[in-house]
């Protein structure tokens, strides 16, 4: 049985001893673009931030929120993502994502939708639930992708040799309306012991690189291996649907003895409500509380990632309106 869209295939390359994620995002990455109009450079940036959000998040032993977060100084201001764990066994786990950018600086511009970001930085936190302190971690915006950047972020802060292949496109089937497709593949050194730091690290702005750490861990020639079959994936095998994401693995890596493991479905999900709208209103002091009063005296609050909307009466909040 083939794994379906909006999932994410965990596999290991037993040959190489490596693990890897595939991940296909269709129906719920329509439905967080759906909550917006975008211009097709933002969708495009949505959309690779999504499936590198996706690919990551199921990878870690998450037990609530995996979030990715991009921050430039382009045109492209802002791009936020959450992925929410299963709430059960077999239930599907929870994106969301939106974005903030200048529109009439995106629509003139001519730089590429990544260069649009501007210098900045990819920030990560995982954040496992009441009680546990969140982990945060960051990683400056090079190399010519939000891929570029999880794999430079994996071999500084965690030391581990990660690469990404991502692809977006927009696909349209006989008599629909074209809709934004993406899908991405992650292969992963698992850990070992020690290793020699290089002097001189290969990455950007002297970052490591994951180049550097696989040469840390003697396993270049299988970590070389394994990125030149992963540098034969073409796009249609990367957003699909008309091959198999199993079928994908066995084309590229069927020499590293690949297993596949149960696949993760994915959907759009939001979790804001009325009750966490308010604790966080809470917050605020009577003078914030007055500027997101509207006209008919009530305190007005939008959900960035789904639209949703909220009223509520200053007292409500603890406040007395001014008369």
């Amino acid at each position: 049985m083939s794994t379906p869209d909006d999932a994410i295939l965990p596999f290991q390359l037993r040959r190489a001893n490596m693990r890897g994620r595939v991940a296909r995002l269709d129906a719920t990455l329509q439905e967080i673009l759906d909550q917006h109009r975008y211009p097709d450079a933002v969708s495009a940036m949505v959309a690779e931030a999504a499936v590198l959000t996706a690919l990551i998040g199921q990878a870690i032993e998450l037990r609530w929120k995996f979030s990715l977060q991009v921050r430039g100084d382009g045109p492209i201001r802002m791009i936020a993502n959450d992925y929410y764990a299963p709430e059960e066994p077999g239930a599907p786990a929870r994106m969301r994502a939106y974005a903030g950018f200048d529109h009439g600086d995106v629509l003139s511009s001519r730089l590429s939708p990544f260069e649009m970001l501007g210098k900045g930085v990819l920030g990560v936190s995982i954040d496992q639930g009441k009680g546990m302190l969140p982990y945060q971690g960051i990683t400056p915006l090079s190399g010519g992708s939000l891929a570029a950047c999880g794999e430079t972020y994996f071999a500084q802060s965690e030391q581990l040799a990660t690469r990404f292949a991502i692809q977006g496109a927009q696909a349209q089937e006989p008599g629909q309306d074209p809709h934004w497709r993406v899908g991405g593949i992650m292969v992963q050194q698992l850990p070992s012991e020690g290793g020699i730091v290089p002097d001189a690290p290969s990455g950007e702005d002297g970052l490591m690189s994951a180049d550097d750490v696989a040469e840390m861990g003697d396993r270049a020639e299988d970590w070389n291996r394994v990125n030149m079959l992963l540098g034969t994936v073409e796009v249609h095998e990367l957003v699909g649907p008309h091959v198999a994401p199993e079928n994908v693995l066995y084309r590229l890596f069927h020499e590293e003895a690949p297993a596949v493991f149960d696949a993760q479905p994915v959907q759009f999900g939001c979790t804001c409500s009325a009750e966490r709208v308010e604790a966080a209103l809470h917050q605020y002091s009577a003078k914030d509380i007055a500027t997101m009063t509207n006209d008919a005296g009530k305190v007005t609050a939008d959900c960035q990632f789904c639209g949703a909307h909220y009223e509520f009466e200053p007292a409500e909040l603890g406040y007395q309106a001014e008369g």
